[in-house]
Protein backbone atom coordinates (compact mmCIF):
# COMPACT_ATOMS: atom_id res chain seq x y z
CA UNK A 1 0.00 0.00 0.00
CA UNK A 2 1.14 3.24 -0.97
CA UNK A 3 2.61 5.72 1.63
CA UNK A 4 -0.28 7.94 0.84
CA UNK A 5 -3.01 5.73 1.25
CA UNK A 6 -1.96 4.86 4.94
CA UNK A 7 -1.99 8.04 5.97
CA UNK A 8 -5.36 8.36 4.11
CA UNK A 9 -6.35 5.70 5.80
CA UNK A 10 -4.95 6.65 9.07
CA UNK A 11 -6.40 10.12 9.18
CA UNK A 12 -9.89 10.06 7.90
CA UNK A 13 -11.58 7.90 10.37
CA UNK A 14 -10.12 10.65 12.97
CA UNK A 15 -11.45 13.71 10.82
CA UNK A 16 -14.53 12.03 10.09
CA UNK A 17 -15.56 11.80 13.61
CA UNK A 18 -14.02 15.31 14.49
CA UNK A 19 -16.62 16.32 11.66
CA UNK A 20 -19.60 14.55 12.72
CA UNK A 21 -19.12 15.66 16.23
CA UNK A 22 -19.39 19.20 15.10
CA UNK A 23 -22.71 18.33 13.22
CA UNK A 24 -24.46 16.93 16.28
CA UNK A 25 -23.43 20.00 18.15
CA UNK A 26 -25.06 22.26 15.80
CA UNK A 27 -28.27 20.34 17.54
CA UNK A 28 -27.38 21.93 20.44
CA UNK A 29 -27.70 25.38 19.35
CA UNK A 30 -31.88 25.47 19.88
CA UNK A 31 -31.41 26.30 22.87
CA UNK A 32 -30.54 29.74 22.17
CA UNK A 33 -34.34 30.05 21.07
CA UNK A 34 -36.35 29.85 24.00
CA UNK A 35 -36.25 32.63 25.87
CA UNK A 36 -34.81 31.74 28.87
CA UNK A 37 -32.58 33.00 31.47
CA UNK A 38 -28.71 32.83 31.33
CA UNK A 39 -27.91 29.79 33.78
CA UNK A 40 -31.26 28.07 32.28
CA UNK A 41 -29.60 28.17 28.84
CA UNK A 42 -26.10 27.03 29.62
CA UNK A 43 -27.19 23.70 31.23
CA UNK A 44 -29.66 23.06 28.83
CA UNK A 45 -26.81 23.74 26.21
CA UNK A 46 -24.23 21.80 28.67
CA UNK A 47 -26.79 18.87 28.25
CA UNK A 48 -27.37 18.95 24.95
CA UNK A 49 -23.57 18.99 24.16
CA UNK A 50 -22.94 15.44 26.11
CA UNK A 51 -23.27 13.24 23.11
CA UNK A 52 -20.80 15.17 21.02
CA UNK A 53 -18.54 14.97 24.19
CA UNK A 54 -19.09 11.19 24.44
CA UNK A 55 -17.89 11.14 20.38
CA UNK A 56 -14.66 13.57 21.03
CA UNK A 57 -14.36 11.20 24.23
CA UNK A 58 -14.04 7.64 22.53
CA UNK A 59 -11.79 9.60 19.88
CA UNK A 60 -9.48 10.05 22.26
CA UNK A 61 -9.47 6.03 23.41
CA UNK A 62 -9.29 5.07 19.69
CA UNK A 63 -7.07 7.29 18.75
CA UNK A 64 -4.36 4.66 19.04
CA UNK A 65 -6.58 1.53 20.01
CA UNK A 66 -8.36 1.26 16.25
CA UNK A 67 -10.11 -1.46 17.19
CA UNK A 68 -12.14 -0.17 20.22
CA UNK A 69 -13.37 2.90 17.85
CA UNK A 70 -14.68 0.38 15.89
CA UNK A 71 -16.33 -2.17 18.33
CA UNK A 72 -17.57 1.58 20.01
CA UNK A 73 -18.93 3.19 17.07
CA UNK A 74 -20.52 0.75 15.17
CA UNK A 75 -22.34 -0.25 18.44
CA UNK A 76 -23.28 3.75 19.18
CA UNK A 77 -24.98 3.05 15.35
CA UNK A 78 -26.36 0.25 16.22
CA UNK A 79 -27.89 1.27 19.59
CA UNK A 80 -29.37 4.40 17.78
CA UNK A 81 -31.48 2.48 15.64
CA UNK A 82 -32.65 0.17 17.76
CA UNK A 83 -33.53 1.84 20.46
CA UNK A 84 -35.26 4.96 18.27
CA UNK A 85 -37.02 2.33 15.63
CA UNK A 86 -40.01 4.03 14.34
CA UNK A 87 -39.78 7.12 15.60
CA UNK A 88 -37.99 8.76 12.86
CA UNK A 89 -37.49 8.57 8.79
CA UNK A 90 -35.07 6.56 7.50
CA UNK A 91 -33.38 10.01 6.19
CA UNK A 92 -32.68 10.32 10.24
CA UNK A 93 -31.23 7.05 10.82
CA UNK A 94 -28.76 7.44 7.74
CA UNK A 95 -27.72 11.04 8.43
CA UNK A 96 -27.09 9.84 12.08
CA UNK A 97 -26.35 5.85 12.44
CA UNK A 98 -24.11 6.38 8.64
CA UNK A 99 -21.06 8.30 9.68
CA UNK A 100 -20.76 6.21 12.57
CA UNK A 101 -20.82 3.05 10.93
CA UNK A 102 -18.49 4.71 8.05
CA UNK A 103 -16.46 6.06 11.28
CA UNK A 104 -16.38 2.07 12.53
CA UNK A 105 -15.63 0.31 9.29
CA UNK A 106 -12.59 2.63 8.81
CA UNK A 107 -11.26 2.30 12.33
CA UNK A 108 -11.65 -1.50 11.38
CA UNK A 109 -9.42 -1.33 8.42
CA UNK A 110 -7.16 0.99 9.67
CA UNK A 111 -6.65 -1.63 12.68
CA UNK A 112 -6.51 -4.41 10.26
CA UNK A 113 -3.95 -3.04 7.56
CA UNK A 114 -1.84 -1.49 10.41
CA UNK A 115 -1.74 -5.19 12.04
CA UNK A 116 -0.63 -6.61 8.23
CA UNK A 117 1.73 -4.16 7.33
CA UNK A 118 3.79 -4.42 11.27
CA UNK A 119 4.03 -7.99 10.14
CA UNK A 120 4.79 -8.20 6.76
CA UNK A 121 9.00 -7.91 6.66
CA UNK A 122 9.35 -5.23 4.35
CA UNK A 123 6.47 -2.78 6.33
CA UNK A 124 7.83 0.84 6.31
CA UNK A 125 4.20 1.84 7.74
CA UNK A 126 5.19 3.76 10.96
CA UNK A 127 3.08 4.12 13.33
CA UNK A 128 2.86 7.53 15.38
CA UNK A 129 4.40 8.65 18.47
CA UNK A 130 2.44 7.01 21.79
CA UNK A 131 1.69 9.13 24.38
Amino acid sequence: MQPLKKRLLYWMPRILTIAFAIFISLFALDVFRAGKGFWEVTLALLIHLIPTAVVLGILALSWQREWLGAIIYTAMAILYIVRTWGKFNLSTYLIIAGPLILIGILFMLNWLLRKKFEMSPKSNFKQPPSA
